[in-house]
């Protein structure tokens, strides 16, 4: 696919300087020579300025808000002047007026200041701002919210239960107990655009807004190739048996850790029979429907979410440029 590349999150090319991982030496060096920067995140919220919030905020190293908290540090990379680009985890950071319903909603809407950092600048969701930031910001602040996320939920070992220790400037774990070492997981995922003639299938999860329908997508088994999990999924979803499969586009979709690997299927039939267990509705939407939809015009669907693969899939097929 000629513009697969142009996804969200996908595209920048970062300098993730993978040889400088766990020197201490190497990376002083470097930062003596070229500088360096952190962005921050709090609960996997980045912080971000402009009039848009349509920029990471980079604090120097030298920071009184980094200083004080002792939160995960990751290096993330370099620009190609060759600073280094850090992630700082501030999310034991506790706002005087945080509403934890706010940041369980579908979309979280809330923002927070910190009182030691500059007042233009807010955490805010990056599902909320995601299409704001350039391709070099999204990509560091996907590779951010996922590998901080990893830290957070991976403390302890998966062999005996002590708890580890990040080595590898935050790319490992290791435990001291039993020897274990553990790397970043990312789970893959297939998503779906299956066309029958002039027709795509669409579907709905529980607990969606109303009005809210995307694309198939399902998590690979382990043994399953990409192919066989497209049609596994399809037909366990949506009763429909998938012949020709092929592979269009990737996502990294840090909510928590997904690999979305989109696809384009061709349906050997029409006829639905859900699994309301695992989806709670599905149906084929025209071309002229989807047009219709994207424009905010159609009477049940809402428009896809901007920057998700499947809107970006979908896009492609409207334009008749999935080639």
């Amino acid at each position: 696919m000629k513009h697969a590349e142009t996804v969200t999150f996908g595209g920048s090319s970062l300098d993730r300087a993978a040889m400088l991982r766990g020197d201490d030496a190497a990376i002083a060096f470097q930062q003596k020579q070229y500088g360096a920067g952190v962005i921050v995140l709090w609960r996997g919220k980045p912080l971000v300025e402009g009039p848009g919030l349509d920029r990471l905020l980079r604090l120097p190293l030298d920071h009184p808000v980094l200083a004080e908290d002792d939160g995960m540090r990751v290096l993330l990379g370099r620009d190609e002047s060759g600073k280094l680009i850090h992630a700082h985890d501030l999310s034991a950071w506790q706002p005087d007026d945080l509403d934890d319903a706010e940041l369980d909603r579908f979309l979280d809407a809330s923002e927070q200041t910190h009182p030691e950092l500059p007042g233009h600048a807010v955490f805010a969701e990056l599902r909320r701002i995601m299409t704001r930031l350039e391709a070099r910001d999204a990509e560091l602040a996907a590779t951010a919210r996922a590998i901080l996320g990893w830290h957070r939920s991976h403390r302890f070992c998966a062999r005996c239960g002590a708890e580890s220790q990040a080595v590898m400037s935050g790319w490992q774990r290791n435990c001291p107990a039993c020897g274990g070492q553990h790397f970043p997981r990312t789970d893959p995922v297939v998503i779906m655009l299956i066309t029958h003639g002039n027709s795509v299938l669409m579907g709905r999860s529980p607990g969606w807004p109303e009005g809210m329908y995307s694309l198939l997508a399902g998590f690979v088994e382990p043994g399953e190739t990409i192919v066989a999990a497209v049609r596994r999924e399809v037909f366990e979803e949506a009763g429909i048996a998938v012949g020709e499969v092929s592979y269009l586009a990737s996502q990294p979709w840090a909510f928590p850790s997904s690999l979305m690997f989109g696809c384009r299927g061709r349906a050997l039939s029409q006829e639905i029979t859900i699994d309301p267990g695992e989806i709670e509705d599905a149906l084929w939407v025209t071309r002229d429907e989807m047009l219709a939809a994207f424009a905010g015009q159609h009477p049940i669907l809402m428009p896809a979410r901007k920057g998700a693969i499947a809107q970006f899939l979908l896009r492609n097929w409207l334009a008749d440029t999935l080639d």
